[in-house]
């Protein structure tokens, strides 16, 4: 089993997989129990060799269309993933997140058969070695049915570390020079987009260890500090300090955070203490608009 935050992960292939071991176990174990599935379980990950031919078979089966049939994109993905050690990694820390950090993820099977937010994150993986091997209209292509497939819009040229959460998914957006560290999560909703027609660096970078939450938008060539928590449904147009918690419209910096990675925790405090201070801070503005005093409340938030 892999540890999140574990500097060495490289003997993850060969003879020595747990992640795909424990993966056949829970397949044969749901087979039994669920008869009617075992076709489809034995189709999925029984008949395959290993974790990365279960993963091109889901994810080919999932996206394909009347134009480019599953045994293309099959053959698609398997190219990529089969020789990409990048991508093996990826792949097990990205399943090791979603059984660690969604409740609703009982098993590495789960995550690899039912889950969009496993199944958006690898076919974007897929894309975006395409896109830098300079096959972009094929990258492309295979966003835009990412998008119609599972509701996530991640552009191939975004750049996203390892072992992501995508909590729900639905309705995610990530922009083309956005960037994503290793650990972080996002809940559904999130957008990390541009602030207006400008080419060039104009997405967001969001630091490691990082919670998103549910409905957050964030928008600009801004930084989003190591640690950090942006509350649900908050408008993030600056800087957000590491290790802070930001909330509102627009966001604001309303407490410090002990944890290092809240993103590994998932614990969304954006509650009584988050709205308390913003309710303090409504209470120094003036009747014009003009904040009357701006200083640390409880020794804690900065506003």
């Amino acid at each position: 089993m892999l540890i999140e935050g574990a500097e060495e992960r490289e003997n993850f292939c060969g003879d020595a997989d747990p992640i795909w071991e424990a993966m056949k176990a829970e397949a044969k174990s749901e087979a039994e129990n669920e008869p009617i599935l075992s076709s489809f379980l034995y189709a999925s990950i029984l008949s395959h060799d290993c974790l990365e031919r279960a993963l091109s078979f889901v994810l080919a089966n999932r996206l394909q269309d009347p134009t480019l049939l599953a045994t293309q994109l099959m053959d698609i993905f398997d190219n990529v993933i089969m020789n990409d050690k990048g991508i093996k990694r990826s792949v097990r820390l990205d399943l090791q997140a979603f059984k660690n950090r969604d409740p609703a993820c009982a098993s590495y099977s789960w995550a690899l058969l039912y889950l969009k937010g496993y199944h958006s994150l690898q076919s974007y993986r897929v894309a975006h070695a395409l896109w830098n091997r300079g096959r972009r209209v094929l990258a492309l292509a295979l966003q835009s049915r990412i998008s119609e497939v599972f509701s996530v819009d991640i552009h191939p040229a975004a750049k996203i570390g390892e072992g992501i959460l995508l909590d729900h998914a639905t309705g995610l957006v990530i922009g083309e020079t956005a960037i994503v560290g290793n650990r972080v999560s996002l809940m559904q909703g999130v957008t990390l987009g541009g602030s207006g027609k400008q080419v060039g660096d104009r997405h967001p970078k969001i630091g490691q260890g990082a919670l998103i939450g549910a409905g957050a938008i964030i928008l600009g060539n801004i930084t989003v500090g190591e640690g950090a928590m942006i509350a649900a449904g908050s408008l993030v147009l600056k800087h957000v300090p590491p290790h802070s918690m930001s909330a509102g419209n627009p966001a604001q910096v309303v407490r410090w955070l002990e944890e290092k990675d809240p993103s590994l925790t998932m614990k969304h405090d954006a509650t009584k203490y988050c709205f308390e201070q913003l309710t303090v801070r409504s209470s120094k503005v003036n009747s014009n608009g003009t904040l009357l005093e701006d200083k640390a409340v409880n020794g804690k938030a900065t506003f």
